[in-house]
């Protein structure tokens, strides 16, 4: 299998590409702006950059659109760019996708819902409250009407392992590694599954490897709230020192509306994969801390 990953220097990317590559996939990885020694340079705003790599040259039997902007209240107050970062990126590498004659890999959201009575299953009416849900509903409408074999991974509160140490779970462990005092303000009405990026990879590999298509949530088996979330991941660290204050949403004015009961109920992945073990953030702790 020759797969193209758009966003390979990124928390999810990155997962992808060093998974599949384990697996004896082939395998390429791009980059826009933060560079590493295992991607190349593609811009999916401009298909016709002088520097991308030439992805139809690879032809690919997979492209995997893992590049996203998903600053959630950045994409509130800057709609444009939000627009086209997430919806114009799809349809450039959908046409890419067509072109090559390859499968779509769309990663989405449990922002297409509104939290209003999650956790989700597949069949859940959408209803995407903030720009970033919008535009991710959008983006997915648009890859499985023009590529109907195109396979759609909702998911939701990522973590593991990543170069930047962007995501919310790593950014705790530096600072608790480093000593740091951690002031936190986090919603306690806020839950949904924390996964790990290495499983959504894993997932992703056991469903193209099968030909599978459509929508699938994955989530990872906690069901927690961000509070309960931060909490759980300081409790490996006997000695850190943190201010922790729980506060509802409401409270905390954030540009961009939440879906406060969000998550998944992953029962279309369940049922097809019954023996797939997702790990929890107590594996993933224990994992770097042992």
């Amino acid at each position: 299998m020759k797969v193209f990953i758009s966003g390979a220097s990124g928390l999810l990317g990155g997962n992808c590409l060093k998974h599949f590559s384990d697996m004896g996939w082939e395998v390429v990885g791009t980059h826009l702006s933060y560079s590493t020694d295992a991607t190349v340079f593609y811009n999916t705003l401009e298909p016709a950059h002088p520097d991308n790599f030439d992805v139809k040259a690879f032809a690919p039997d997979v492209i995997v659109h893992c590049g996203a902007l998903t600053h959630v209240d950045y994409c509130e107050t800057h709609p444009e760019e939000s627009y086209e970062k997430t919806v114009q990126s799809t349809k450039n590498l959908i046409a890419v996708a067509q072109d090559c004659k390859a499968r779509f890999v769309f990663i989405s959201t449990d922002y297409v819902f509104d939290g209003n009575d999650g956790p989700y299953r597949e069949d859940a009416a959408v209803n995407a409250l903030s720009i970033y849900g919008q535009h991710k509903l959008e983006a997915e409408t648009l890859s499985l009407q023009a590529l109907p074999d195109t396979l759609v991974l909702r998911v939701t509160n990522v973590y593991g392992d990543e170069l930047r140490g962007k995501n919310f779970v790593a950014r705790i462990v530096e600072q608790c590694r480093e000593g740091k005092k951690l002031t936190l303000k986090l919603p306690y009405d806020q839950f949904a599954n924390p996964t790990n990026a290495f499983d959504i990879a894993r997932a992703m590999f056991v469903l193209l490897r099968d030909s599978k298509s459509g929508i699938y949530h994955i989530g990872g088996s906690d069901y927690m709230n961000r509070v309960e979330l931060a909490l759980r991941v300081i409790s490996y660290f006997p000695g850190a020192s943190y201010d922790l204050q729980p506060v509802s949403t409401a409270e905390l004015q954030q540009p961009a509306a939440r879906p406060l009961l969000g998550g998944f109920v992953k029962l279309k992945f369940a049922s097809e994969y019954p023996d797939f073990l997702f790990g929890t953030v107590d594996s993933y702790l224990q994992s770097l801390t042992k």
